[in-house]
């Protein structure tokens, strides 16, 4: 097919996924209705002991589903809308009053019971004329057909000329036509408008969203501060299990040796000749540590070489591709490293894949690193795979990880780390090992 045609049919597709959007948008209108009847009820049961307490909150969180869902329908079309709510209390039950005052007091509830009918308005004629304009063009695509068949004498129909008679009928074809290309053209914008509506309401405020970068830098503080504790001790643990246990070994041979030099040489000198093997083993060890702190490789050739170094240790083949005009801070690097080594360890843990790929590039202000493999896929940040490692990592420099592994596979792990570059690259783009 050629490029065109390509076009084209990206074009209906977008087009058509955008009428079904509104047609579903239509059919939610109605569902804010009701949600705002049961509003309304709940609040002016507030007061009333025990039912207020428990019947407030469930019902704004059935309208904090619905406006949840509208953010989600909102984000598809390019329109970001985060969720403006506070955390929860820790120690909030049902029916509890730390529940009720949460919800009450939440600035976004009352935005969000704001939104309910004008987003119902907008939303089903939104939605109303991105399914009718296109219905009708493809109405006008079977209309001559079915009157030639029925021989009806009356052919009303047209909005770009009128049609009237049979021989005018056999324009409704064409009129047809460009009824339901205007109509998917169109289709799209409407659902944005729409999105955009819903950013009004939905979207947080500017203190709100202070808050919650507060909220999420006082998480992301605690986890940093607990990862970090947990480096410390993992260090400390092989330092006392592994290096130190091997040189106080070391230092009882060479004592040993010391003493049997002068009446026994022969036993001395073996003794000295496992000493050297127990230093050299105890300076494998040291390396090994030092590796898992900062990889001397990623320190001489910046992030590519240290990801294809990564990629020819690994047990399966991984294909490389890599583009990074210049290297980002060390902290983030070393993160960077820390995060596809952990993804491609998992994969070889885990998915039973025989092939996977990285790539890491950098644009916008991000640097982006994508590891697949072609497993079985089911990967779940909570199974205790490591992933939720990585979310922690990354999320101490304001990075994210997504995740997409539907049983059977592919898994794909995109992770982004706003970041700036400085030096130019001096290691190769890409490479196949």
């Amino acid at each position: 097919m050629s490029e065109t045609g390509v076009r084209m049919v990206r074009w209906v597709r977008r087009g058509v996924r955008s009428v079904l959007a509104e047609l579903a948008a239509i059919g939610l209108a109605f569902t804010n209705i009701p949600l705002f009847a049961a509003s309304v009820v709940a609040l002016a049961l507030a007061p009333v002991p025990f039912l207020g307490l428990a019947l407030t909150p469930w019902t704004m969180t059935l309208v904090r589903m619905r406006a949840d869902l509208e953010r989600r329908r909102a984000s598809r079309t390019g329109v970001l809308v985060t969720g403006p709510y506070h955390p929860p209390p820790e120690r909030a039950v049902a029916g509890g009053w730390q529940r009720f005052r949460w919800i009450v007091t939440d600035p976004a509830t009352w935005r969000d019971l704001a939104w309910l009918m004008p987003g119902a308005i907008v939303g089903f004629a939104l939605g109303l004329v991105a399914v009718l304009v296109p219905l009708y063009g493809l109405a006008g695509l079977t209309l001559t057909p079915l009157w030639i068949w029925l021989d009806a004498g009356w052919y009303g129909y047209g909005v770009i000329w009128s049609i009237d008679t049979f021989s005018e009928g056999l324009l409704c074809l064409p009129q047809g036509v460009l009824i339901l290309a205007a109509g998917l053209w169109v289709a799209p914008w409407l659902r944005r408008v729409d999105a955009l509506f819903a950013r009004l309401l939905l979207a947080p405020t500017t203190a709100a969203e202070l808050r919650l970068r507060v909220t999420q830098l006082t998480l992301t503080r605690a986890d940093t501060v607990d990862a970090q504790a947990a480096e410390l001790r993992r260090i400390e643990r092989d330092l006392h299990d592994g290096v130190q246990a091997r040189l106080v070994s070391l230092r009882m041979v060479i004592g040993l040796a010391d003493t049997l030099i002068d009446r026994n040489p022969a036993q001395a000198h073996k003794l000295l000749a496992e000493a050297r093997e127990s230093s050299g083993a105890a300076l494998v060890e040291l390396r090994h540590l030092v590796r898992g702190i900062h990889p001397p490789v990623l320190a001489e050739r910046g992030l590519g070489g240290a990801v294809h170094a990564l990629a020819l240790s690994m047990p399966v083949p991984i294909t490389i591709d890599i583009d990074l005009p210049g290297r980002p801070g060390t902290p983030v690097e070393s993160a960077a490293y820390f995060a596809v080594a952990e993804a491609l360890t998992n994969m070889v843990r885990h998915s039973q894949a025989h092939t996977g790929s990285v790539s890491v590039r950098y644009a916008h202000g991000a640097l982006t690193m994508t590891v697949t493999d072609d497993g079985a896929g089911g990967a779940d940040p909570a199974a205790g795979t490591g992933l939720h490692g990585i979310e922690r990592r990354l999320a101490a420099f304001d990075g994210t990880m997504a995740l997409s592994s539907p049983p059977g596979g592919p898994t794909v792990i995109t992770m982004e780390l706003p970041c700036a570059l400085s030096s130019p690259r001096t290691t190769p783009s890409s490479a196949t090992d």
